[in-house]
């Protein structure tokens, strides 16, 4: 059983939210058949954040129909467009209503698959330009991604490896966010993130730093293709 992951879909089966204009033609074809040749039942596929365009939980139904219809258990982490996003307890109990149990979800929380702990956050923007409620929300993040984390070793133990899935990037090329001295006094292995489309692909940083792997995983960078984790 395998780990594959992509991000920002930003689907918009119910929602008037197209992306031609920013160049991504039949992506969601792309995708799904990308998808289907790649992913097995039994494997697990990350969705880091920006998932559905659509405003409101009960308007989702179409753009998690796309996914459920396609192989594989789904963990979806929240992105900053994902507005439609609510508590993991009616995250839940939607997806139970809707008949889709192969969808779940991170969300102060984490999650057990082949001996690995996932956990993660949707994270924010850093750097000293950081306007006082940007910095609330920073702060309120790193505490989400803590708790997460804590909620993994606690659950599991701490001799397995842990991966994390933000939806900001954790590092720039030139500063790094606490997020990632967190993940570090947890000693994750593994970081995937999103977010950065077109132009601000120049920033993507995909290396291994102090251990730990950075993997960039937004699917326009990665050709509208599922990313293997493991």
């Amino acid at each position: 059983m395998s780990i594959y992951a992509i991000s920002d879909l930003h689907l918009s089966f119910n929602a008037d939210k197209p992306m031609d204009i920013f160049g991504w033609k039949n992506y969601e074809e792309r995708i799904k058949e990308n998808w289907k040749n790649t992913v097995g039942e039994n494997d697990l596929v990350l969705l880091g954040g920006d998932f559905s365009w659509s405003m409101k939980l009960e308007d989702t139904y179409k753009d998690f129909e796309f996914i459920h219809n396609l192989p594989g258990k789904k963990l979806l982490l929240k992105g900053n467009h994902d507005y439609w996003w609510n508590t993991l307890k009616k995250l839940r109990e939607y997806i139970k209503k809707i008949g889709f149990n192969d969808i779940d979800f991170i969300y102060n929380n984490s999650y057990e698959f082949e001996n690995k702990i996932i956990c993660g956050t949707r994270g924010w923007n850093f750097g000293e330009d950081m306007q006082e409620d940007e910095e609330k929300i920073y702060n309120r993040e790193k505490q989400r991604l803590k708790m997460s984390l804590e909620d993994g070793v606690n659950k599991y133990g701490k001799d397995k490896e842990i991966i994390v899935c933000l939806h900001y990037p954790p590092l720039k090329t030139d500063e790094m966010s606490d997020f990632i001295r967190i993940m570090e006094e947890y000693n994750v292995k593994k970081c995937l993130y999103g977010h950065l489309h077109g132009p601000a692909h120049r920033f993507v940083v995909e290396k291994n730093i102090d251990g730990i792997d950075y993997v960039m995983i937004s699917c326009d960078y990665t050709n509208f293709k599922l990313i293997k984790i493991y």
